[in-house]
């Protein structure tokens, strides 16, 4: 998404420093490609079908152990729950809000008494580094698998002042 998120390291940056093409609207229909495949990070959209169609396989990077915490702030909830295990997830993007089928996933202590969301946010980054380079080369072999609907939380942006001092990357920021 362009305009990026503020919290983190510029990914448009990077995709330039790097001459990979940066579609300026950041927004998946201006994207006038067909594509074998096409990973979501960062992206706060839902992705539509005909996107999907034109793609042999979409793929997404969410910040939890799905099927839990699907929809945004993640982390914070995990934190806001008292949490012990946190992890994050490569699954295929469907119409749906991040309840395509499991491709790879990976999950990590978390210290809720300790911990702030940007503790374990910068955690994520390096397990989801991890996940991704030892998920790529052997990606045409994984048969996703679906989610459990019975183990699955969705929380929505107008769910977040639930949040309370878990809202902010520190609890000391609550603007």
């Amino acid at each position: 998404t362009i305009p990026e998120p503020t919290w983190t390291a510029s990914l448009k940056e990077w995709a330039i420093s790097e001459s990979i093409p940066v579609v300026a609207s950041g927004h998946f229909k201006d994207l006038d490609i067909k594509s074998d495949l096409a990973f979501s990070v960062y992206y706060d959209k839902i992705v539509n079908k005909d996107f999907i169609d034109k793609c042999g396989r979409v793929l997404n990077l969410h910040n939890s152990p799905l099927p839990a915490y699907r929809g945004v702030s993640p982390i914070n909830w995990a934190l806001k729950h008292g949490k012990l295990e946190h992890g994050v997830t490569i699954h295929e993007v469907t119409p749906g809000i991040d309840d395509g089928p499991i491709v790879s996933q990976v999950k990590f202590s978390i210290y809720p008494d300790i911990e702030e969301v940007i503790d374990v946010y910068r955690k994520a980054l390096k397990f989801a580094y991890l996940l991704f380079e030892q998920t790529i080369p052997v990606l045409d072999n994984i048969i996703a698998q679906p989610q459990d609907e019975t183990q699955a939380t969705y929380y929505s942006r107008h769910d977040d002042k639930l949040l309370q001092n878990r809202r902010s990357f520190t609890r000391g920021n609550q603007s």
